[in-house]
């Protein structure tokens, strides 16, 4: 079993930058045991939406069009850490963001296709 755990969210005023790091961690965590890590959010009311995604090993991310060319989506394999480095944040930023691990291939863009999830860390864009 592998476990997520996300870390670095907080207040931000619109165009501040914020950090988010996931780190993955369990006994069976191994170059095949996870395919992408992916990063959600979500606001009350609303579905969990893909914001952005890497492969595990190697291969293209993904990026929503809503955080295209503002977000980087990195990863730190010797720390088994995905960082999401969030620039130029908008009130409509403003969500709980959850990490989550994609098992198989090919890399999923529904919340469905992850599992495990991490708890989830809030950002707050706000005046």
């Amino acid at each position: 079993q592998i476990q997520l755990a996300e870390s670095g969210g907080g207040l931000a005023r619109p165009g501040d930058s914020l950090r988010l790091a996931c780190t993955v961690s369990g006994r069976t965590l191994d170059q095949y045991s996870v395919f992408a890590i992916g990063w959600f959010r979500q606001v009350p009311g609303k579905e969990r939406v893909l914001v952005a995604a890497i492969p595990w090993r190697t291969g293209s991310s993904y990026y929503s069009d809503s955080v295209q060319d503002r977000f980087t989506i990195s990863k730190d394999n010797a720390e088994n850490t995905v960082v999401l480095q969030m620039n130029h944040l908008k009130p409509e930023d403003t969500a709980v963001y959850y990490c989550a691990a994609d098992r198989l291939p090919p890399m999923g863009r529904r919340a469905a296709d992850y599992q495990p999830w991490g708890p989830g860390t809030l950002v707050n864009v706000s005046t």
